[in-house]
């Protein structure tokens, strides 16, 4: 029986590895919490340790300490059921089409012949690709490499999509597209979000919550609300509310950096 509000909790994680010199501390008593059907960004510094959080999330890299929950339940392995995750490259298998990319993992899973290719077309639909899906991968844009990717996950039925800088690749224009059509997913499958991005611009626009992480090791320095309303309008990135969270997600990482920082790609 599930007793947890949330359905990611983390408590005191920490990573370390092990190295020819010294180990390197990765991570640190990360705590979150993150209730059913939220969207939540991760910003911070370079080399701060936000794609080794999510692997942690994920089940693909073990903890050095703490404890993770999917669901009340403790996270010892990958959960496909549960977890779908999309990274920067969109690791699509070039022999195959868009279709056969979706279905290969309900394949592995054994999901019956039906049911999957029902799966696949539905979400293949639901990214605007419908009529791609004979298309291989060296005949798709980079944006439609990375919804393929996103149908890939959502057609698993996870309760969860982790996002580690999925549009990261992209020109400013295919990623300000795909921005607003990860939100309409988003809000069409109810499905909790965890994403990664070094855009502050890009993470608040997304977001209900901002989680700033500081410099290796990594902790999670504040937990910030996104004071704007939804639908989101690309009118409210002059707002005063988007202005004030921007500058203060700025400070904290700024802050916590052990000498001057440039600002290209802080976008």
């Amino acid at each position: 029986m599930r007793c947890s509000p949330y359905v990611i909790e983390a408590k005191g994680v920490g990573k370390t590895y092990s190295a020819a010199r010294a180990p390197v501390r990765a991570l640190d008593g990360i705590s979150l919490a993150i209730p059913e059907g939220r969207f939540v960004s991760l910003v911070g510094p370079s080399g701060c340790g936000k794609s080794t959080l999510l692997q942690i999330l994920a089940g693909l890299v073990p903890m050095s300490e703490g404890d993770v929950r999917i669901d009340d339940q403790q996270m010892t392995a990958p959960r496909p059921d549960k977890i779908a995750v999309v990274f920067q490259d969109a690791t699509l298998m070039p022999w195959k089409t868009a279709l056969a990319n979706v279905l290969f993992p309900l394949e592995l899973q054994g999901v019956a012949a039906d049911d999957r290719r029902r799966r696949a077309h539905d979400m293949l639909d639901l990214v605007g690709l419908a009529d791609f899906r004979d298309r291989y991968p060296h005949e798709l844009s980079g944006g439609m490499k990375q919804r393929v990717a996103i149908a890939r996950g959502l057609a698993q039925n996870p309760r969860i999509m982790l996002m580690d800088e999925p549009f990261g690749s992209l020109d400013e224009q295919t990623r300000t597209k795909m921005g607003h059509e990860l939100l309409e997913i988003w809000r069409k499958t109810g499905k909790t979000v965890f994403f990664i991005t070094h855009s502050l611009t890009e993470a608040l626009f997304l977001s209900d919550v901002v989680l700033v992480m500081s410099h290796r090791p990594g902790r999670i320095l504040e937990e910030i609300e996104v004071e704007l309303p939804r639908p989101r309008t690309y009118d409210m990135i002059g707002s005063e509310p988007f202005g004030r969270a921007r500058n203060r997600i700025w400070r904290l990482i700024t802050e916590t950096e052990p000498g001057p920082m440039a600002g290209a790609g802080w976008s």
